[in-house]
């Protein structure tokens, strides 16, 4: 599978950006079954997980500071998960990743996920 994260951007503080991660490749059947996720990496720190999304019925996990803010889906006709964030603040610039897990879970650990994204910046300011 070979994900394509894109929508990254600057914007204002108190702004939206809703990135999108396109899934190509010859497991596309399977794809509804993937858990996706979202993780960030800012300038000099450590990639943190942002969001994750499971298969049927395993439901969304997110990280406490993005919650009530940020929301993932996903379109499984189209192949393509969605991070939808707003009311942005500069401590959410980063560079953002999605990643693919083929086992369905939803999980906050980079470790699980297979595959990778290419990661588009996102640029908030103050």
């Amino acid at each position: 599978v070979q994900l394509q994260a894109s929508g990254g951007g600057l914007v204002q503080t108190g702004g939206s950006l809703r990135l999108s991660c396109a899934a190509s490749g010859r497991t596309l059947p399977t794809f509804s079954r993937y858990a996706v996720g979202w993780f960030r990496q800012a300038a000099g720190k450590e990639r943190e997980f942002v969001a994750a999304h499971g298969w049927r019925g395993t439901g969304t996990i997110y990280r406490d500071s993005v919650k009530g803010r940020f929301t993932i889906s996903r379109d499984n006709d189209k192949n393509t998960a969605f991070l939808q964030m707003n009311n942005l603040s500069p401590e959410d610039t980063a560079v953002y990743y999605c990643a693919a897990d083929s086992d369905g879970i939803p999980r906050n650990s980079g470790r699980h996920y297979d595959y990778w994204g290419q990661g588009t910046q996102v640029t908030v300011s103050s």
